[in-house]
Formats: C-alpha cells, sequence, structure tokens
C-alpha cells in the first residue's frame, strides 16, 4: 500500500515562511513526477508546483519568486519552501504523486491527507 504523508504545515504571519515535506512510504518501484495542490475554503483544488523526477520544475504565476519545490529521488520525497507567505496563500495543501508500482506497470496517481497553512494579517 503506497502512502503519501505530508509535514510542515502551521500558521505564520504575513512574510514569515513555512516548509511542506512529503515523503512516498510502502512498496513500489518508482516514484515519477510530484506536486503540490493547495486548495482553499470555497475554492477549486490548484496545482502550485511540480516537479519531475529528473528535477525539472514549473509554478503558478502567483507563487512564482516566493516559493520553490525540490525533490530527493533516494528518498522519495519532495519539499515545498514557501517565503514571503500572504494571506491569500491560505489553503490545505496537498502532496500529489505518480507512481510505479512495479516494473512494466502503469503509473497510479496518489494525494497526502493534506495539510493546512493559515498565513495571517
Amino acid at each position: 500500500q503506497v502512502q503519501l504523508v505530508e509535514s510542515g504545515g502551521g500558521s505564520v504571519q504575513a512574510g514569515g515562511s513555512l516548509r511542506l515535506s512529503c515523503a512516498a512510504s510502502g512498496t513500489f518501484f518508482r516514484v515519477n513526477d510530484m506536486a503540490w495542490y493547495r486548495q482553499a475554503p470555497g475554492k477549486q483544488r490548484e496545482l502550485v508546483a511540480s516537479i519531475s523526477r529528473d528535477y525539472m520544475t514549473s509554478y503558478i504565476n502567483s507563487v512564482k519568486g516566493r516559493f520553490t519545490v525540490s525533490r530527493d529521488n533516494a528518498k522519495n520525497t519532495i519539499q515545498l519552501q514557501m517565503e514571503n507567505l500572504n494571506p491569500e496563500d491560505t489553503a490545505v495543501y496537498y502532496c500529489n504523486s505518480r507512481i510505479e508500482s512495479a516494473i512494466g506497470e502503469y503509473e497510479s496517481e496518489y494525494w497526502g491527507q493534506g495539510t493546512q497553512v493559515t498565513v495571517s494579517t
């Protein structure tokens, strides 16, 4: 059974920083693309940042220059370093990953349980 376990959420004041982490655990062959999504109250879930297995990254415009996504392939982890946070960043943040369960198998999509990030003025 594959699980994505997140950590690092919390509450900060505007201008502060937080670092989110997510680790894939269980039995599988390979972790491919990884990403962070977020969902604010009353809004749809949106893709915040993604990183491929060969470290290519992408970000939504609103976080460019403030957020940095990284990963460790040896540990099957992804991180999101968030700087200069503002109240619009308040949301539940979800880790997402596409994982191959075995050699030659199609990859499946997995989600973490979500971690709350609250930014106050």
